[in-house]
């Protein structure tokens, strides 16, 4: 059935007609958007933004029309949102917040603690425990509160792990220990007792080494009485590398421990140039992400790092690299995005 239906998307792609920004034309009424066919699922379908794009007032109207969640790919990590000691400054974040509001869509806060993108006051000298614990407590809180009954969600801890299932060298863990994670998703529900939690990473898609760690960190958490509410599985796909085939396999031995899943940054990227052959397997593949969440109830919903490549990271971060998401640097839909419309009806 799966090979039929990557047969028919080139078919569909060229037989439907296409509005000016890209959305399938149907006889009667507005077209169903990605959101629209999610929700009947019970699903989300969203897209990450960056400030800098919302001046491109085509690719805002699309952000604005197909999706149901955003999240800020940026603008609410602690580079930008804690500057300096106890300076905070939530401007891109809200900008994004207010522009989700006026499109009924909710926001996924993403992310209050990360090895990555730190501000220089916190990577510039050495901590101890007893002066590291309350900066990391404060910035925690300060934003969650901002934030309360803004965000619907919360990646608290990010890309915890190595490859290897052993936890990554940080300044938080370096300093705190393990026990960092716990404290972060306590001061977290301390600061939004409504606001789901969850710990976020990439390459856990599939049953390994480091998804089983997430595995055992969260049955451990769990049986500890420590609030986690889900798992954030990226998906930062790479067509050379393989499909992750235990993906539903490993969504549904989260659902088992109580957990949501959701894949918060979703893209599938190739070797440039793009072929016809690659895009098609590219359409099996998001296809096939999207029937396993569909497969697992507890799978609350599905997230493109962005949508188009024509904002994409990856050409800027994997040279040679690119063409990785559902429509192309025109705002034109391509075979995955009618794969995916397949894959949700």
């Amino acid at each position: 059935m799966r090979k039929n239906r990557l047969r028919l998307v080139g078919v569909l792609a060229a037989a439907l007609v296409v509005t000016g920004l890209g959305a399938p034309a149907q006889a009667h009424g507005k077209p169903a958007t990605l959101a629209d066919l999610a929700q009947r699922h019970g699903r989300y379908f969203g897209s990450a933004t960056d400030n800098p794009e919302l001046v491109d007032e085509p690719y805002k109207k699309l952000l604005g029309s197909e999706f149901d969640q955003i999240t800020p790919g940026n603008g609410m990590k602690w580079y930008a949102t804690e500057p300096q000691p106890g300076v905070f400054d939530f401007s891109q974040g809200d900008e994004i917040v207010k522009l989700a509001r006026s499109h009924h869509q909710k926001v996924r806060g993403h992310t209050l603690v990360w090895h990555s993108q730190l501000p220089d006051w916190i990577t510039s000298r050495e901590w101890t425990a007893d002066e590291l614990r309350p900066v990391l407590k404060k910035h925690i809180q300060t934003e969650v509160r901002h934030y309360r009954g803004k965000v619907f969600a919360w990646d608290v801890v990010n890309e915890a792990f190595n490859e290897d299932g052993t936890y990554r060298e940080t300044v938080f863990y370096k300093t705190l220990g393990p026990g960092y994670i716990a404290d972060a998703l306590r001061w977290a529900r301390q600061a939004d007792p409504k606001v789901k939690l969850y710990l976020n990473d990439y390459n856990i898609e599939g049953v390994g080494a480091k998804s089983d760690a997430y595995y055992n960190l969260a049955k451990q958490l769990k049986a500890q009485g420590v609030p986690l509410d889900g798992i954030g599985l990226q998906t930062h796909l790479a067509l050379q590398y393989g499909y992750p085939t235990t993906l539903e396999d490993n969504l549904r031995r989260f659902a088992e421990l109580g957990l949501d899943t959701a894949l918060t940054e979703v893209d599938i990227r190739m070797i440039l140039p793009a072929t016809e052959e690659k895009l098609a397997q590219q359409a099996q593949w998001y296809a096939d992400l999207t029937d396993a969440c569909l497969a697992v109830r507890r799978c609350v919903g599905i997230t493109v790092w962005d949508y188009t490549d024509k904002y994409s990271w990856i050409p800027a971060f994997f040279e040679g690299q690119g063409a990785a998401l559902p429509w192309d640097e025109q705002l034109q839909p391509k075979p995955a995005y009618y794969a995916i419309r397949d894959a949700l009806k």
